[in-house]
């Protein structure tokens, strides 16, 4: 029973952390308007360096990057909490993986589905990653980032075709880390599939071939 209570304590604090939602506060505190009203309408980093240049939109970044690594330190503070040495053996009662699982989807969902924002938000990529850099390990993380995303976004140019990728292929490299923590599994595959789901206009948009590609509105100005 303590398992369960500190593993939704992990959930609810990590989704709280991923609510924080940094495009709207960089962009009326900083530069006095509001992300939402411009370009994509989306409060994450490519909108916000449309919007607010590369310094507002990496400042959103690192700030969305950020909560997602703390939400996965949440989840190891949690295993400490729970069994001495973090509860990296498998004979502890809760897993490593699950409970990063748990706070990887906290603080994603909670980025996408912001009750500060009446419960929208951005799309979950700096977060997730973030978010991934504790749970996957340098190893998982590399492959997230310089495997998928990175090389699919320098080829077709559309940040959301590496963003969509890396998602999809979330749960492979779950199983490929966790083999048999399906619990674990079957919550990167949830994770992944909601951040899917967020970019549903931009899968229209790129059927259409109406979606921005990186540096197109340069070109156009």
């Amino acid at each position: 029973m303590l398992e369960i209570a500190v593993a939704l304590g992990v959930f609810v604090v990590s989704f709280l952390l991923g609510s924080i939602p940094w495009g709207v506060i960089i962009s009326k505190k900083v530069y006095h308007t509001d992300i939402r009203e411009h370009g994509s309408g989306n409060i994450g980093t490519t909108n916000a360096m449309r919007t607010m240049g590369k310094a507002g939109g990496a400042a959103v970044f690192v700030l969305d990057f950020g909560k997602g690594v703390l939400s996965g330190c949440v989840a190891l503070a949690a295993l400490w909490f729970l069994v001495p040495g973090g509860g990296l053996s498998p004979d502890t009662p809760v897993r490593y993986e699950t409970m990063c699982a748990i706070a990887t989807a906290g603080c994603t969902l909670g980025h996408i589905f912001s009750p500060w924002l009446h419960f929208r938000g951005g799309k979950g990529i700096a977060v997730a990653i973030g978010a991934l850099c504790v749970a996957f390990g340098p190893v998982g993380a590399f492959v997230e980032v310089f495997c998928i995303f990175a090389p699919l976004v320098l080829i077709t140019r559309y940040v959301s075709v590496g963003s969509i990728a890396s998602a999809a292929l979330c749960p492979v490299i779950a199983c490929f880390l966790f083999w048999g923590q399906w619990p674990a599994i079957a919550l990167y595959a949830i994770t992944g599939g909601v951040v899917v789901w967020a970019h549903r206009e931009n899968i229209k948009r790129l059927l259409a071939g109406t979606e921005s590609r990186v540096g197109s509105k340069k070109r156009a100005a």
